[in-house]
C-alpha cells in the first residue's frame, strides 16, 4: 500500500499537508458556524429583528407541488378524464317537439326564436368531420381534400383543438369552416345550462387560441338526423340557438365509425338523385383508415357527377361561420392553448420519468437481490477470512456535543468490548457537562480530549491525532456497541488493502412507527445496499455510528474534512480515489437513537441527502480522471447519483400516478401496477431482513411507509436540491436525545440469544 501513488484524492486533501490537518485540529475556533458532534447550534435572532420571510427552498417546492398539481389536473381535464360526462340518454318522445322540425333539414335555426332548417341545395355536398382533430387522421383528411381542391365542416371538441391547435389552424388556412362538438363530448340532455355555457365558451376558447377565431357552428355529441330530435334534446337545441348558434345534424350519414370497409362508407356517404346533403364522418375517435381511402375515391366521382364539395355557409349561401376574435379573448385563447401544451409536455416528460424510475428500480432491486447474496455466501462460507487475525489494540473516538443523555452508555458499552481498546471521547464545546460526565465515571483506558466547539470533522481530526494506535475506530455520542463489534469492524484490515471498514448501524428505538419505518429503511436500504456496493467495489459512505479507518489511510487523504455536510461520504469517496479497498462488515453492529420526531427527521435527513451533493460535486472530476479515482468515478459515482440522487427524486412518481389514477382511472390498473412495485419491495425487504436476522413482524408498517414516509424524504431530497441549485447553506441542527439506548447484550447472550436482541432501555 505504501507504494501508491496520491493521485485521485479529494480537491481539499492533495496538498500533501495531511498532517496539518490532523495535528492541528485543536486549533480550530468556534467563530463562523458551530457544530458539534451531533448538530449545530442555532444562533437566535436578535430581538426586535424582522419577522424573517419563508425560505425560497421552503416556497419553492410548495410551488412546484401546486404547479404539478395543476398541470396533471388540466392534462386530465383536456383528456377528458376529470370533470367528463360518460352517460348517454335513451331515446325519448317526440311530442314536444315541431313537426316542421322533425320533417326539416339538416341545420336547425332556433335563433331570435326563430324555429325552421335549413337544407344544402342539389349537387352540393357538405362534408363534415366530427371528434377531431386528431394529430394521425385529421392530416391525411385535409390531405386528401387538398388534394381533390374540396372543402368541409369540422366539428371539434375542445378537448382535441386544445392539444392539437397547429391542425386547427391548418383547417382554418385551408378554407375549412370549423364548428363546435362541445369541449368534453356529453351528452347536453343530461346536462344544466350553466354546463352547457361552459361547454361552449371553453370550446370557443381553444379554437380561439389555436386559429384566432369563433364560430356560429355547432354540433350536439351523440346528434343524428332531425327526425331524431325529442323532448330531451330539443330544448338543448333551443337554448343552444338563442346563444346564436345553428346547429348542424345530418342527412346522410356514412356509419364509417363502424368501418365497414370502403365501398360501403362510399355506398352510404352518397345522396341520390342528386339531392344535397350533410354528410356525417369522422376523422377521430379510432382507425380512420377506411375514411382516408373513402375520401380519396368519393371525391373525384362525386365531382365527375356534377358535385360540389362545399362549406356549409357556402351551400347556405349565407355570411361565413367564423368571426375574427381579437384583444383579450384572443391572448386569453393563446394563454390557454400554451398551458394545455405545457401541461402535455410536462406530464410527457413525467410519463418518461415515470418508466426511468420503474427501471431504476426494477434494476436496482435486482442487483442488490444478486450482488448481496453474493456478499453473504462469500463472508459466511466456513473458513472464511479476511487475512491474518487482527489483535492489535484499537482507537475508539467518540465525537460529542451536548450528548449527557447518552455518553454515558455509549462509553459503558465500549468498556465490555472483547477487542483491547483506548476510549477517547473528544467534548466538542459541550454545554451540558458531557465532559464532566465521562470523567465521573473513572474508566480506565478513557480519555476526554476538550475543545471549543468547531464541528465534528475537526473533533474526529482532534481525536486521530491523540489516538495512539494505527487502527481506528469512530461512532457518533449517540450509539452502542455490542461486545464483539470492535472486533469484527477490524478484522478486514487483514487485508492490506483495505483502508476503511463499514459496520452495520441498526436502530435501537424502533418501537415508535417513525423508528419502525427507519428500522426498515437502515436494514433495507442502507445495509442491503452496502453489500451490493461491496461487490462493487465504490461503497458511498461509511456511517458515522460504525466505522474503522487506518491511520495512514486517513492521513494519505487529508484526515476528515469540513468541505461538506457528509463529512463520512467525502471520506469514504476520498479512499476510494485514493485506491484503498472500503468494505462492510456485517457483524460489527452498533445500535443508534434514530430521530423520533417528524422535525427532526427532517433535519437529520435534509443535511444528509444535502451533504451527499456536495460530496458528489466535489469529487466530480473523478469521471475523468484515470487510476484508481476514475475507477470510483465511472463506477461509483453514477451508481450513486442515480440510487442516491435521481432514484428518491423521481420514486414519488409512482405515488403521484397511483393517486391520479385511483382518482381518475383506470383505478383497477393502478392498483395492480402499484401492488406490483410494493411486492417486489416488500421481496427485497424479506430478504434483507432474512440477511440481517430481523424480525419479520416490522415489515407490517411497510406500505404505509411506502405511502407517508416516501414522501418525506422526496421532499427533504427536493428542498436539497433546491438549496443546491440556489446557492443556499444548510446550517446543522443538533438532534434532541432521548438516552433510550442502554447496555447491549453480552457477548454469549449476542451470539445465542434471539436475533432480535437490542440494547433498547
Amino acid at each position: 500500500m505504501n507504494s501508491r501513488t496520491n493521485r485521485g484524492r479529494s480537491a481539499g486533501s492533495r496538498n500533501g499537508h495531511a498532517q496539518t490537518r490532523i495535528g492541528h485540529a485543536q486549533t480550530r475556533g468556534s467563530g463562523g458556524q458551530t457544530r458539534g458532534g451531533g448538530g449545530r447550534r442555532r444562533a437566535q435572532p436578535a430581538r426586535g429583528t424582522k419577522r424573517r420571510r419563508l425560505p425560497l427552498r421552503y416556497l419553492l417546492p410548495l410551488l412546484l407541488l401546486v404547479a404539478l398539481m395543476a398541470m396533471l389536473m388540466l392534462r386530465g381535464y383536456t383528456h377528458s378524464e376529470i370533470l367528463a360526462d360518460h352517460r348517454v340518454r335513451p331515446p325519448a318522445g317526440t311530442g314536444k317537439v315541431p313537426e316542421k322540425i322533425l320533417e326539416g333539414g339538416p341545420v336547425i335555426d332556433t335563433r331570435g326564436g326563430h324555429e325552421g332548417t335549413l337544407s344544402v341545395p342539389r349537387h352540393r355536398l357538405v362534408l363534415t368531420f366530427d371528434d377531431g382533430p386528431d394529430p394521425e387522421w385529421t392530416p391525411k383528411v385535409l390531405d386528401v381534400l387538398k388534394k381533390h381542391h374540396a372543402h368541409g365542416v369540422f366539428f371539434v371538441t375542445g378537448t382535441m383543438a386544445s392539444r392539437y391547435p397547429d391542425l386547427v389552424e391548418r383547417m382554418v388556412d385551408e378554407g375549412h369552416e370549423v364548428g363546435l362538438h362541445t369541449f368534453n363530448h356529453p351528452d347536453l340532455s343530461y346536462q344544466s345550462p350553466g354546463r352547457i355555457d361552459w361547454e361552449l365558451s371553453q370550446n370557443q376558447l381553444a379554437l380561439a387560441g389555436a386559429a384566432g377565431i369563433r364560430t356560429s357552428l355547432f354540433r350536439p355529441p351523440y346528434s343524428s338526423f332531425s327526425d331524431a330530435m325529442d323532448n330531451k334534446s330539443w330544448p338543448v337545441t333551443k337554448y343552444i340557438g338563442g346563444r346564436g348558434y345553428l346547429t348542424v345534424v345530418n342527412n346522410t350519414d356514412s356509419e364509417d365509425w363502424k368501418r365497414p370497409g370502403v365501398a360501403e362508407i362510399i355506398r352510404r356517404a352518397t345522396p341520390k338523385h342528386g339531392d344535397g346533403a350533410v354528410v356525417l364522418m369522422h376523422d377521430s375517435g379510432g382507425n380512420r383508415s377506411q375514411t382516408v381511402a373513402a375520401l380519396d375515391t368519393f371525391l373525384p366521382d362525386l365531382q365527375d357527377k356534377g358535385y360540389h364539395f362545399t362549406n356549409l355557409t357556402e351551400a347556405l349561401d349565407a355570411p361565413s361561420a367564423h368571426a375574427p376574435v381579437s384583444g383579450i379573448e384572443l391572448w386569453k385563447g393563446k394563454a390557454w392553448v400554451f398551458l394545455v401544451g405545457v401541461s402535455e409536455k410536462i406530464t410527457g416528460v413525467l410519463v418518461v420519468a415515470l418508466a426511468v424510475i420503474g427501471s431504476l428500480v426494477l434494476f436496482r432491486f435486482g442487483l442488490m437481490l444478486l450482488l448481496s447474496a453474493v456478499h453473504a455466501r462469500k463472508v459466511r462460507r466456513r473458513g472464511f477470512r479476511w487475512g491474518p487475525d487482527i489483535t492489535e489494540p484499537v482507537s475508539v473516538l467518540v465525537p460529542a456535543y451536548n450528548e449527557a443523555k447518552c455518553i454515558e452508555a455509549t462509553v459503558r458499552s465500549l468498556m465490555s468490548s472483547d477487542h483491547p481498546i483506548e476510549i477517547i471521547v473528544i467534548d466538542d464545546g459541550s454545554s451540558d457537562g458531557t465532559a464532566l460526565i465521562v470523567e465521573g465515571l473513572r474508566l480506565p483506558n478513557v480519555r476526554v480530549v476538550r475543545q471549543q466547539n468547531a464541528g465534528k470533522p475537526a473533533a474526529l481530526n482532534r481525536g486521530i491525532a491523540n489516538a495512539r494506535f494505527d487502527l481506528i475506530v469512530m461512532m457518533d455520542g449517540d450509539t452502542v456497541f455490542e461486545q464483539s463489534t470492535v472486533r469484527e469492524l477490524v478484522q478486514p484490515f487483514g487485508d492490506p488493502r483495505v483502508g476503511a471498514v463499514a459496520g452495520n448501524a441498526k436502530v435501537g428505538n424502533r418501537d415508535s412507527l417513525i423508528g419502525a419505518w427507519q428500522h426498515i429503511e437502515y436494514v433495507m436500504g442502507f445495509n442491503l445496499d452496502r453489500r451490493m456496493y461491496d461487490m462493487l467495489g465504490c461503497m458511498p459512505t461509511i456511517p458515522g455510528a460504525v466505522g474503522a479507518f487506518r491511520r495512514s489511510a486517513l492521513e494519505r487523504v487529508g484526515g476528515m474534512s469540513d468541505d461538506t455536510l457528509a463529512e463520512d461520504t467525502d471520506i469514504t469517496m476520498a479512499m476510494h480515489r485514493d485506491g484503498w479497498r472500503v468494505v462492510y462488515a456485517e457483524k460489527a453492529r452498533a445500535w443508534t437513537e434514530a430521530p423520533e420526531t417528524v422535525q427532526q427527521l427532517w433535519s437529520q435527513r435534509y443535511r444528509w441527502s444535502y451533504g451527499t451533493m456536495q460530496a458528489i460535486w466535489k469529487h466530480r472530476r473523478s469521471v475523468i480522471e484515470s487510476g484508481p479515482s476514475g475507477r470510483f468515478g465511472r463506477v461509483g459515482m453514477p451508481l450513486v447519483s442515480l440510487f442516491m440522487v435521481l432514484a428518491p427524486l423521481l420514486a414519488p412518481l409512482i405515488d403521484v400516478f397511483l393517486l391520479y389514477g385511483l382518482v381518475f382511472g383506470p383505478t383497477q390498473k393502478t392498483i395492480i401496477a402499484w401492488l406490483g412495485v410494493l411486492a417486489v419491495q416488500a421481496v427485497c425487504a424479506a430478504y434483507a431482513f432474512r440477511l440481517d436476522r430481523e424480525r419479520m413482524t416490522h415489515l407490517i408498517s411497510l406500505p404505509l411507509q411506502q405511502i407517508l414516509y416516501r414522501q418525506l424524504m422526496y421532499v427533504v431530497l427536493l428542498q436539497s436540491w433546491i438549496t443546491a441549485l440556489t446557492g443556499g447553506r444548510l446550517r446543522w441542527q443538533k438532534l434532541r436525545r432521548t438516552g433510550v439506548l442502554g447496555t447491549p447484550p453480552s457477548i454469549p447472550q449476542q451470539r445465542t440469544g434471539s436475533p432480535d436482541r437490542r440494547p433498547v432501555a
